[in-house]
C-alpha cells in the first residue's frame, strides 16, 4: 500500500480517539512506528503490521466508557468494516483483525503469526520507558493517589513479589503494574532488547525517587 492509503487511514481513525489520556492517538502513532522498527529484517507483511498498529486501539474509547467489554474484540470488528470500505486487500484483512484481537497481552494469548507478535510487542513497549513515567504520574493524580508512602506495602522494597490487587500510591503502581512487564517475556529479540533498556530506565528512576524522598540523594 502507498503512503496515501496510510494517510487516509490515519484520518479515518483519528475521530475514534480522545485528545487526552494514556491511549490518545499519540500512543497509536508510537506503536505504529515501533512496529515498523521491530519489523526491520523480519519476514512479515508490512502492510498488515502498519494497518493493525493504526487500528489496534480503535475501540479503546468504547471500553473506557463501558460500551464494550474488550476493545481488542470490538476493535477487530470495526477495523474489518473500515478496511472493506477502503478497499484494503481482502486476503490481508483477516491477518489485520487477528493481530488486533490478540494484541492485549493481558488476555494471555501468544499470537501465532509474526505480524501479531510484533503488534503485541510494540504495544507493550509503550508501557515501559520515559513516557510511561509521565503517564503514571498523570494517572495517579487523576485518581487522587499519593505520590509515595514508604509505610505502604513496604515488603516490595525488600525485593519480594507484590501480590496486591490495587496500588495505593503512584510509586506502588510502578511495582504493581509496570515493573511486572519483564523484558524476557516479549516475543521478539529486538523487542526484548528495547524492553531491557526501557525497563532499566524505569527501575532506576523509581529507586532514585525513593532515595530522594527520604533525603538520601
Amino acid at each position: 500500500m502507498n503512503e496515501e492509503f496510510f494517510e487516509r487511514l490515519r484520518e479515518r481513525v483519528l475521530p475514534y480517539f480522545d485528545d487526552v489520556g494514556s491511549h490518545e492517538f499519540s500512543h497509536t502513532k508510537r506503536v505504529h512506528d515501533m512496529a515498523i522498527k521491530i519489523s526491520e529484517g523480519e519476514k512479515v507483511d508490512i502492510d498488515v503490521v502498519r494497518v493493525a498498529a493504526l487500528l489496534h486501539d480503535i475501540a479503546r474509547g468504547k471500553q473506557d466508557r463501558g460500551e464494550v467489554d474488550c476493545h481488542a474484540d470490538a476493535g477487530a470488528k470495526i477495523a474489518r468494516n473500515i478496511l472493506k470500505e477502503m478497499d484494503f486487500p481482502e486476503d490481508k484483512i483477516n491477518s489485520v483483525t487477528y493481530s488486533i484481537e490478540v494484541h492485549r497481552h493481558s488476555k494471555g494469548i501468544t499470537p501465532n503469526t509474526k505480524e501479531a507478535l510484533i503488534i503485541q510487542d510494540a504495544d507493550r513497549l509503550d508501557a515501559l520507558g520515559a513516557i510511561t513515567i509521565g503517564r503514571m504520574f498523570a494517572s495517579g493524580e487523576k485518581k487522587g493517589k499519593q505520590l509515595h508512602n514508604p509505610d505502604i506495602n513496604s515488603e516490595i522494597w525488600k525485593g519480594k513479589d507484590y501480590s496486591g490487587v490495587s496500588s495505593k500510591t503512584t510509586i506502588d503502581a510502578f511495582y504493581n503494574k509496570i515493573l511486572k512487564i519483564r523484558p524476557e517475556n516479549f516475543n521478539t529479540q529486538k523487542a526484548r532488547e528495547i524492553a531491557k533498556s526501557r525497563y532499566d530506565y524505569v527501575y532506576d528512576f523509581v529507586e532514585r525517587f525513593k532515595k530522594e524522598w527520604v533525603g538520601k540523594l
